[in-house]
């Protein structure tokens, strides 16, 4: 197995093992910090806070460096733009954490537990990247394909 392919499952492993450690897969966790008027739990933020650390080493460490240890470049989103796609994904993000307790990464996480609630939430978001590429990306692909043949 490569370097940058064992590097990868390394980080998504202590990531994943992170997120059930500290109660992030558990829906039930989640919605009692959101709940901030009744039995409010504030343990994740302190996860969260927590999680700020190596954040801020990593982002000095970066600041520092060429290109990360196993790639080229860093990956980095170009855009610092707050527009209307961006804030409408983050309420639909928001939405789905709120009403579900669930979001993308501590879902994955939550599969080793074998309930069907995370499962289906999964299967969900799966489809909907899926409806997303279909509607969006190869749409704007072909577009700017269409664009670059008339040039």
């Amino acid at each position: 197995m490569n370097t940058r392919l064992m590097a990868a499952l390394l980080a998504g492993a202590l990531f994943g093992a992170g997120l059930v450690l500290s109660g992030m897969s558990n829906p039930a966790v989640v919605l009692a910090f959101l709940d901030i008027t009744g039995n409010w739990n504030p343990a994740l933020a302190f996860v969260m806070g927590g999680a700020l650390i190596p954040s801020a080493i990593a982002y000095r460490i970066t600041a520092k460096r060429q290109a990360p240890l196993f790639d080229k470049q860093f990956h980095v989103p170009a855009s610092r733009v707050i527009d209307a796609k961006l804030a409408g994904g983050s309420a639909l993000f928001g939405l789905g954490w709120g009403l579900v307790g669930l979001c993308p990464g501590p879902a994955i996480a939550g599969l080793i537990f074998g309930r069907w609630e995370i499962a289906i939430f999964v299967a969900a978001m799966l489809a909907g990247m899926f409806v997303h590429h279909v509607l969006f990306e190869r749409r704007g692909s072909a577009a700017q394909a269409r664009v670059r043949a008339s040039s």
